[in-house]
């Protein structure tokens, strides 16, 4: 019977000449195996064919995640005799704005109402932290006549009440303290870096009241300075 020129089938009936390499599955045979910078897929993928998107889960906002990355790209415009770049809902703003300037009266309307309601909300979110600012005071300042008034001490709070700075005259509302546990823990490293500082600062003054003829007195009072200057750096975020 005669051998069929196939050589797909010639392939098949061909023993490796090593009797090492055993055929088998996931063991082509060598002469069927992939060539090194060789395709596996010489064609390609074919024309029009799409990486199939995988569909978003049951609690996913996808839409949203799109809405933001677009309104939040970058792009490059003209702007004078130069080139600016900002995130693409600024640029849509602006030309909004440019629009009601030049006497569009659609852009006009629709500037305004944004402007409108961007102020009111905002007046709504600062009348509401004033509002807690205020009312966090008074609460933690009734608990501690309670405290005193019964003899009884408790965990402090945090932010301390005295270090929340209401503004009446504003409105503003500033906290010039730690507000959370790690802020606690690096606000007390600071008090303690700055009282070593202080005491450093003392003790180097009263070597050079104690010994005007110091060798090494342009030195201390370098380390004065530096100090110094690390101990106002240290007293604009905690003062004393």
């Amino acid at each position: 019977m005669a051998v069929s020129d196939d050589p797909h089938r010639k392939a098949l009936t061909v023993r490796p000449d090593s009797g090492d390499y055993a055929v088998g599955y996931g063991k082509p045979p060598a002469e069927n195996r992939f060539q090194k910078g060789q395709s596996g897929n010489p064609r390609g993928r074919p024309k029009g064919s799409r990486n199939r998107s995988k569909l978003p889960a049951i609690n996913e906002e996808r839409m949203k995640s799109i809405l933001l990355e677009e309104a939040y790209r970058t792009i490059r415009l003209n702007e004078g005799h130069g080139h600016v770049t900002i995130p693409m809902a600024q640029a849509v703003i602006r030309s909004l704005a440019v629009n009601a300037a030049k006497g569009n009266q659609r852009a006009q309307r629709l500037f305004t109402e944004l402007l409108f309601t961007t102020e009111r909300e905002n007046k709504r979110l600062h009348d509401e932290f004033l509002d807690a600012a205020i009312s966090y005071k008074v609460g933690w300042e009734r608990e501690f006549e309670r405290r005193q008034r019964l003899g009884i001490t408790g965990p402090e709070p945090l932010p301390h009440p005295d270090h929340v700075i209401v503004d009446i005259r504003t409105g503003e509302v500033a906290i010039k303290g730690p507000a959370t546990p790690e802020e606690k823990v690096r606000w007390d490293w600071m008090r303690e870096r700055k009282l070593d500082y202080i005491k450093e600062v003392e003790e180097l003054n009263q070597l050079l009241l104690d010994e005007p003829d110091y060798p090494y007195r342009e030195q201390v009072i370098a380390d004065i300075e530096h100090n110094t200057k690390i101990i106002n750096m240290i007293r604009r975020v905690m003062p004393d």
